[in-house]
């Protein structure tokens, strides 16, 4: 992706810039509420649109892999029509069918209109980057922005809990889409007068081939792991990882080729994952990720379904994890100057597996206070590895390769989100669909319902005998616990395996980012 810009009109004053600093901050928070907010709408869909455990994870799925897979390819374009274009027609994109999405009538369709949003949210986060680098073009002053920018997403992950939980304990499940429409209407107010467009002078052709291997390399992958985790056969997944796997090499060989040739740019630089540090941050930044979403999955599900607290409540008890993040985030730019880089991402990783370990301690006794706090070591931990990362991303490799560095970093982000759900979220459907004990008198519509998600059990529970229902739920809950017993187990295992490999990878970077 280019970095060579030019940009309409003259240089912005200071008030000018900072005011269209905080316009953008919108978009980016939006993105970062929705990876999270859905997550706790989980078990108020379960009940309106029956979904099965498939089409459960597909809803919170769908977006952030649509999304991954176009970050890159709507960067190229932004280059080419410009940014400020693009960000406006994603913008509306999104408001649009985030209206559509509050009144969707059945799990199909919110399905695919989450597809939607994760097509025109691709638009907005390339966008913005892009328009930051070239409103503040001190390069103090652009440092301070792009860190602002980046606080945007931790501030959203605080945000999403609080008002999806208030909104889910007031309003029915769509609410939670329509947030998206006051969110958006700054940028496209105030975005117009505020922000100058800006694009590529001299742009490549827009390269159709390569979009289509990007997302052939994601989904098939994505789909081959859950349906491996449910168990239901091996020949279907197995082909559909292969097939992922052949066009992520197909495209791999059309960027070099792309490359080599004087004339022709390619869509993503894939030279730069030559580079240790550039690599080991990435997998860093997807890691870190991949145990949020993971651990927010699960967790969501067990203060409201087992531990019987509300959308606001489970919010609430989530907030102080979800702003040791952005605290421990902000505090390791500071700590870069005392130690070296790598010993702090890797202490990142190893909080992450601790938060893990710590649940593995929960066990059947289901201690909402031992959860919270496994939480807040997970939150510390990310926050300090991912900031490290990305800082080391863009440190790693030459200035001119700096927007594909973000594109890429970016990119990490959402696929590390989508396998986070994919991964962990299949094991512990398949868990705990095995491991339910159904209660005698149920029809067999009854127990295909209970069977599919814990959501599913509640929504059984209440057309029984008090009795019956009291003994569906306490079977339903030690079947999910055990299945979290079982993710937070690979979920540890991983983590620390990262930890060994980035140690090697990064041995080399540099003290400070």
């Amino acid at each position: 992706m280019s970095v060579q810009t030019a940009t309409t009109g003259t240089e912005l004053s200071g008030t000018r810039r900072w005011l269209a600093l905080v316009v953008l901050m919108f978009p980016v928070l939006l993105i970062s509420i929705d990876n999270t907010v859905l997550s706790f709408a989980v078990p108020a869909l379960s009940r309106a649109l029956a979904p099965d455990s498939d089409e459960l994870l597909w809803m919170i799925d769908i977006y952030p892999l649509v999304l991954a897979g176009l970050l890159v390819p709507m960067g190229s374009l932004g280059d080419r029509i410009g940014r400020k274009r693009l960000l406006l027609l994603g913008s509306v994109g999104f408001a649009a069918v985030s209206a559509l999405a509050a009144f969707a009538p059945n799990a199909q369709l919110l399905i695919a209109a989450r597809a939607l949003l994760g097509l025109f949210g691709s638009m907005l986060m390339p966008a913005t980057l892009s328009l930051i680098r070239n409103i503040f073009t001190d390069e103090h002053e652009r440092r301070r922005a792009i860190a602002i920018w980046a606080s945007g997403f931790s501030g959203g992950a605080v945000l999403g809990p609080i008002l999806g939980g208030w909104l889910l304990e007031h309003f029915w499940w769509g609410s939670i889409f329509l947030l998206a429409v006051p969110v958006l209407l700054p940028i496209l107010i105030a975005g117009p007068a505020l922000v100058p467009e800006s694009k590529d002078p001299n742009p490549g052709p827009i390269d159709p081939l390569s979009i289509v291997l990007v997302v052939g390399t994601l989904t098939p992958i994505v789909f081959g792991i859950k349906v491996l985790a449910k168990g239901e056969g091996f020949a279907l997944p197995a082909a559909a990882i292969a097939f992922g796997i052949a066009c992520g090499y197909v495209f791999v060989r059309r960027q070099l080729a792309r490359a080599a040739r004087p004339a022709t740019d390619p869509m993503l630089d894939v030279r730069l994952f030559r580079n240790p540090m550039f690599s080991g941050a990435l997998t860093v930044n997807l890691l870190s990720v991949f145990s949020m979403v993971g651990f927010i999955y699960f967790l969501t599900q067990h203060v409201q379904l087992v531990a019987g607290y509300s959308p606001l409540e489970a919010g609430l008890l989530m907030m102080p994890g979800l702003v040791l993040s952005i605290a421990s985030g902000l505090l390791a730019a500071n700590l870069a100057k005392r130690f070296r880089v790598s010993a702090l991402m890797v202490l990142g990783l190893l909080l992450n597996a601790a938060a893990y370990v710590m649940v593995l301690f929960v066990g059947q006794s289901g201690s909402v206070l031992l959860l919270m706090t496994a939480f807040c070591v997970l939150g510390a931990g990310v926050g300090l590895a991912e900031t490290l990362s990305n800082d080391l991303a863009l440190s790693a490799v030459p200035p001119q390769k700096a927007g594909a560095a973000s594109a890429i970093s970016e990119t990490a982000y959402e696929t590390g989100a989508v396998l986070g759900t994919a991964v962990l979220g299949s094991l512990l459907n398949a868990a705990y669909s095995r491991g339910l004990a159904l209660p005698g008198g149920l029809t067999a519509g009854q127990q295909a319902e209970a069977s599919k998600t814990l959501g599913g059990a509640h929504e059984v529970a209440e057309s029984l005998p008090s009795g019956q229902a009291a003994q569906l739920l306490e079977n339903a809950a030690a079947a999910f616990d055990s299945g979290v017993m079982l993710t937070a187990g690979i979920g540890a295992a991983l983590a620390v395996a990262a930890a060994v490999v980035i140690h090697r990878a990064l041995r080399s970077a540099p003290t400070r980012p």
